[in-house]
């Protein structure tokens, strides 16, 4: 089920906030946290199928190794417990979603020896694995470091794992930034008011601009090679860009925002990405929830930033190889993993060298002091940053290493494209140019900051009229989405395949 099908917004959801607060009562703990398991189960089976009962089991398995490492806390045996829970959940995670991805480069192989190819059974990938077990490794790991308590109830350990809004496609929450509210939470009016904002700006932000340039970009990552142009390609990748921000940002603040109707507060998984002037800042906006996962589970395991220089480097490739390969079974990920990884050492590489060998500082009046390198300047950051990162898009959008290549020399200018009958006059309609101001708007703070400035304006009547401002842009982003809803075919998140 999709927060965008109209038997979400209309049927789903509602009953289940009228049972949610058919207690009249503010604090909520064992039947709504019930009544939610239940929806959550449901909200999965009627997308997931049959996989429900392997996640379910999946649960059940956790529940009982966190136990059973907290038991044994502090000696060997709690060692092989934690081992053994994280090898059974990697191992189940590899079956499903690499198994294809391992058979087909081995018949690659075999290919190449003219020896006959494996014949292996095609395995379908359940919806939000990578998520849900994340969420189940963090949760044994901080049992076992002490940072959390084994949950004893069954209900409250399942309902971390598998509650609904934020179960397929994140952000990834620590168990102990939530133990406390599995056990009673508050849902105040000001909060519940709070999450139906947030849950219609996400709504907005998918169905208002990422559906919208999602068509053109998917057509054009689509054309043949050969009548790809530099017109094509840009066009293509601008939209993309914005499409992945806002069909993911978008599905993050309606999972944020659901659960603060609940109750919940979860943490924020984006911080305005694209006004990042370093790779690195962008990975500190950029699903911050899955950059802090493997920092605090793969890379300080791996020494961090205690270990010597080399192994630093070393340690911070190897995490964005594995980040690659999370978000999926395909060499294009794994490449795109690595480019990020040698642009976040490049930029290690240059700030210790700045350290060390500080600045020129001119001493003549009339001359300003010569800037340390090109991405000093204001602008040159920004830049350096985004096509960084739009020509990584690359990689994660084409679906062949060959396709990817195509559309980089594309972007180039290096081939000479023939005819196409889809000029790039035709994609830019009205609703496209629209759609790419509001996202290139949405991309930035300054909104945001607008209304906050005139929401602390003390000047008679500023105030007032900024709040009914806001509450009409609500208004027409949640009318503007379900006329789109009505009108559009079906069309699933990004991050639902990962």
């Amino acid at each position: 089920m999709l927060f965008t099908e109209p038997g979400f917004l209309f049927l789903f959801l509602p009953v289940l906030l009228g049972l949610y607060f058919v207690t009249f009562s503010r604090i909520h703990g064992a039947y709504a946290n019930r009544l939610l398991l239940i929806a959550s189960v449901l909200f999965y089976a009627t997308g997931g199928g049959w996989f429900t009962l392997p996640m379910l089991a999946s649960i059940a398995f956790n529940y009982a190794m966190a136990i059973a490492v907290d038991r044994v806390h502090g000696t060997p045996a709690a060692r092989v417990r934690l081992a053994a829970a994280v090898t059974v959940n990697l191992v189940v995670l590899g079956v499903f979603k690499y198994a294809n991805f391992f058979a087909d480069n081995v018949n690659g192989l075999l290919g190449l020896l003219h020896a006959p190819p494996v014949h292996a059974p095609r395995i379908l990938l359940p919806i939000g694995i990578s998520f849900f077990t994340f969420h189940a490794i963090s949760y044994v790991i901080d049992v076992s470091r002490r940072d959390a308590v084994a949950q004893k109830s069954p209900v409250h350990a399942a309902l971390y794992l598998l509650l609904f809004p934020q179960l397929i496609a994140g952000p990834i929450i620590r168990y102990r930034d939530i133990a406390d509210q599995l056990a009673q939470r508050r849902v105040a009016l000001d909060g519940f008011a709070y999450g139906v904002q947030r849950f219609v700006i996400g709504l907005g932000k998918k169905l208002l601009i990422a559906n919208i340039v999602a068509g053109p970009a998917d057509r054009i990552f689509a054309m043949p090679a050969t009548e790809l142009s530099i017109g094509h390609a840009w066009l293509g990748l601008v939209c993309y860009t914005l499409q992945i921000y806002f069909d993911f940002s978008g599905y993050s603040d309606m999972a944020i925002g659901l659960g603060r109707m609940f109750g919940f507060r979860f943490p924020e998984n984006f911080r305005w990405p694209y006004i990042a002037t370093s790779v690195q800042g962008f990975w500190r906006r950029w699903h911050m929830s899955l950059s802090t996962w493997f920092r605090d589970y793969l890379y300080i395991p791996l020494g961090g930033n205690r270990v010597s220089v080399g192994r630093q480097y070393r340690n911070l490739v190897a995490v964005f190889f594995l980040c690659g390969l999370w978000h999926g079974a395909s060499w294009n990920f794994v490449i795109w993993g690595l480019w990020h990884g040698a642009f976040l050492v490049m930029e290690r590489v240059r700030v210790r060298r700045v350290r060390k060998d500080p600045p020129y500082i001119s001493t003549h009046p009339s001359r300003p002091s010569r800037p340390s390198g090109p991405l000093s300047w204001p602008i040159w950051p920004h830049v350096y940053t985004l096509l960084v990162v739009m020509i990584g898009w690359v990689f994660f959008r084409a679906d062949t290493l060959t396709g990817a290549v195509a559309f980089l020399k594309a972007l180039a200018g290096l081939t000479t494209p023939s005819l196409s009958p889809y000029t790039v006059q035709w994609y830019l309609t009205s609703e496209l140019w629209l759609a790419l101001l509001a996202g290139a708007l949405g991309s930035t703070p300054w909104v945001p900051a607008l209304a906050d400035r005139l929401s602390r304006s003390k000047t008679p009547g500023v105030a007032w009229g900024a709040s009914l401002a806001g509450v009409t842009a609500l208004a027409a982003i949640l009318f503007a989405s379900v006329m789109q809803m009505a009108a559009r075919a079906y069309n699933p998140f990004i991050y639902f395949r990962f």
